[in-house]
């Protein structure tokens, strides 16, 4: 019995190193799927007490102070579908400076529209170089997925580096917001968000709006992908309804600087 217990905790201990070997995260790390519950009536959406501990811990966010009606654009761009132009014209019209999240595969294939965004005032975020499973690499292949895509913005436009990150999917894990963290990276999250990446599958601008309007609320960070017709139809009659209602537009330095930001405000708190 002893040896059979010795030879199995040889086995248990050649699975774990060459787990380690393979991934030294995957042994350990927990990996997340940002997600929560959508919000009616105008009430800020809560993500749930543990992914409100893990983003304080780490400077990450996923929306403002509840108690302005402010809102913040932000969009997605893995690839371009012909749609972000007209997204930009709109923000243009309407004075609003969103945060375009990147990944290097955009820089390369759509680099006359990144060169817009920057031009016009808009935050450019990094959404990666490869838009790989962020929690599943190492610490140096999170550093490099970054670095590759701020090089490459840079030989682009005047931007030196990003300051602001978002994980491919919404998978992270702690190591993740850590090492972004400590790279000088803050991930920026979102409370309102649908399914509107599908290209193929275009629903109709009422779709879109409905689902801006039914989630909307004080502090919303806006995640929206610009694939979509749908987004860029709607837009226009979401920005002017929302004004109507008494909400304004900010952008992501605005909230990051002004520190009412949910994990910001949380540290306030803390210090008084």
């Amino acid at each position: 019995m002893f040896k059979q217990h010795l030879a199995g905790i040889a086995i248990a201990a050649t699975i774990l190193a060459t787990g380690i070997t393979t991934n030294p995260f995957d042994a350990f790390a927990k990996e997340y799927g940002w997600g929560f519950k959508k919000t009616t009536n105008e009430v800020p959406t809560e993500a749930g007490a543990e992914y409100d501990a893990l983003l304080k811990k780490y400077d990450a966010v996923y929306k403002g102070s509840p108690e302005e009606k402010i809102m913040y654009l932000t969009f997605d761009c893995g690839y371009e579908n012909g749609y972000t132009a007209s997204i930009l014209d709109t923000l243009k019209k309407e004075n609003i400076q969103g945060t375009f999240f990147l990944t290097g595969h955009y820089l390369s294939s759509a680099t006359p529209l990144v060169k817009r965004m920057v031009k016009e005032g808009h935050e450019i975020g990094n959404h990666s170089d490869k838009h790989p499973n962020m929690a599943r690499l190492t610490e140096q292949q999170m550093k490099d997925e970054w670095a590759n895509f701020d090089k490459k913005l840079a030989e682009i436009t005047d931007v030196e580096r990003t300051v602001y990150a978002r994980p491919p999917e919404g998978v992270f894990s702690e190591e993740l917001l850590r090492v972004g963290n400590e790279a000088g990276y803050r991930h920026i999250f979102w409370s309102v968000a649908f399914k509107d990446w599908l290209k193929d599958q275009p629903q109709g601008w009422k779709y879109s709006y409905d689902n801006l309007m039914s989630q909307m609320h004080p502090g919303a960070i806006i995640l929206m992908h610009t694939v979509s017709p749908d987004n860029a139809e709607a837009l226009p009659r979401f920005i002017k309804d929302a004004k109507k209602k008494g909400y304004r537009f900010e952008s992501i330095n605005n909230l990051m600087n002004s520190g009412t930001g949910s994990s910001s405000k949380d540290k306030e708190k803390d210090a008084s």
